[in-house]
């Protein structure tokens, strides 16, 4: 058992320790109470074979029926805060209009539990889950669905914002811009990088603008946003490996890390989307906005490193446009790899990105807002007791918080670790093909909970503020 008197890694005083999910791939209940369709239930009725096993997002892990043990559960585990997302469609069943009262019910309840029970409650209010009536109009691409995303920001502030007092605009907006308008892996599956760029500057535009409207309720909390930030590794230093890595940190770590915190975008961005003629269209006026209205708290998602290197071919001019143009990945040899989901484990690239936003943003506040290792097959790793002994993910947990500890050493403003996930959830097309959490669920069983080696791990690790 860990000592508090013998930590070898103890961490500062009111450490943030728990973890994040979201509500799409949480709550179920994905018709009911007057929950709008938003785009995973629409995509999974026209294309179920595109998830694992056919597996929707209609019932997931029933956080929504299940919360009050959930939230008991995440007290057992030693968590003192958890990030949640508010589902838009739940809210608004039509993007817009008039908010639905159950939904209204159901988010007061669960903050309420949390509270209760000493876990601050950290909301987004965007993960993923675009209202399909407004990706009907474009989603983010049609200007129009910024206003109607503020004021659905606005309609949560002025609802719940006198207890949540850590709120996230976005979680991971590049990933909607990547799977939705790159690379085909999320709704509405189009391949058009005019697009892919007018979403992300809507997006950046609605989180400065949610910012805007936040700040002037004088709620007293902080406002920010939570970002999937991939360190770029050159594969030498080579001038043209180097700037490979440059231009990818650019595309997918910067474009929205620098006016997030900056209020500016990249200019090695800019002067790309400029030479090949994808600027997005830009009022006047929203440059302002966007430097005026920064973030308070950054959350830091890490899951892996980006290794690149400089082009080896040129690309193909009649193929579609992508960020690849300018760089190719490469595999270095001897990685660590997660097999499971096919992912390197690179630990000390969280220490790297705390580095930079140390170095580089300002030494601005931040959390790790997600971390964590997907193993698929977890049942063959239940004892007798029916415990799942995950040492695997209680080595990697470990391995990362030792260099979020030594980050935090060399002056890092780095005030939490939360992993990914509480429990195993419904991930995407993934669906629960790699599980996540530190809380078993069986499917099998009505969704039964059960406290893996890892979260009685993570229990010792909160309470003892370190290990």
């Amino acid at each position: 058992m860990l000592n508090a008197e013998t930590n070898q890694y103890r961490f500062p005083e009111g450490f943030w320790w728990g973890s994040a999910a979201s509500a799409t791939q949480t709550e179920g209940a994905a018709d009911v109470d007057g929950k709008g369709k938003n785009i995973w239930d629409y995509w999974y009725e026209i294309e179920p074979n595109r998830f694992f096993n056919g597996v929707g997002p209609q019932k997931t892990s029933q956080f929504y029926y299940k919360y009050k043990e959930d939230i008991q559960l995440m007290k057992e585990i030693g968590h003192n805060s958890f990030r949640m997302s508010i589902s838009w469609s739940r809210m608004f069943p039509n993007g817009k209009g008039e908010v639905n009262p159950k939904a209204v019910l159901f988010y007061n309840q669960v903050i309420n539990e949390l509270i209760k029970y000493g876990i601050e409650p950290f909301v987004c209010l965007f993960h993923f889950d675009m209202p399909m009536e407004l990706q009907k109009m474009g989603g983010w691409v049609n200007r129009e669905v910024v206003d109607a995303y503020v004021s659905y920001a606005k309609t949560c502030f002025e609802l719940f914002g006198d207890r949540v007092k850590k709120w996230f605009t976005h979680n991971e907006p590049i990933v909607p811009v990547e799977g939705g308008y790159l690379y085909d892996f999320h709704y509405p599956n189009e391949v058009d990088f005019a697009k892919a760029v007018q979403v992300g500057y809507h997006t950046i535009l609605s989180s400065a603008k949610a910012i805007k409207v936040y700040k002037e309720l004088h709620q007293d909390g902080k406002i920010g946003i939570i970002l999937n930030l991939t360190p770029s590794y050159p594969r030498s230093q080579h001038p043209a490996d180097v700037k490979a890595a440059i231009l990818a940190d650019a595309f997918f770590n910067r474009s929205f890390l620098d006016p997030s915190v900056k209020g500016e975008f990249p200019a090695e961005l800019v002067q790309i989307l400029k030479e090949e003629a994808f600027m997005p269209v830009i009022n006047e006026g929203d440059l302002e906005i966007i430097k005026n209205n920064t973030v308070d708290l950054l959350g830091v998602n890490y899951y892996q490193p980006r290794r690149v290197k400089a082009k080896e071919n040129l690309p193909n001019p009649k193929a579609p446009f992508l960020p690849e143009r300018y760089f190719d990945y490469y595999i270095m040899t001897g990685r660590k790899m997660n097999p499971h989901r096919g992912w390197e484990i690179y630990e000390k690239g969280i220490y790297d990105i705390l580095k930079n936003l140390r170095d580089n943003y300002g030494n601005i506040e931040c959390f790790i807002s997600e971390n964590g290792m997907g193993v698929e097959g977890e049942e063959k790793f239940r004892d007798e007791n029916g415990i799942i002994q995950d040492d695997y993910r209680i080595e990697f947990i470990h391995e990362h918080l030792k260099w979020v500890h030594k980050a935090i050493q060399e002056g890092s403003n780095v005030k939490g670790y939360h992993l990914w996930t509480f429990m195993d959830n419904w991930s995407w097309t993934n669906s629960y093909k790699n599980r996540y959490g530190l809380i078993s669920i069986n499917l099998n069983k009505d969704g039964e909970r059960t406290i893996k080696k890892s979260g009685q791990w993570f229990k010792s690790v909160s309470l003892n503020n370190g290990f």
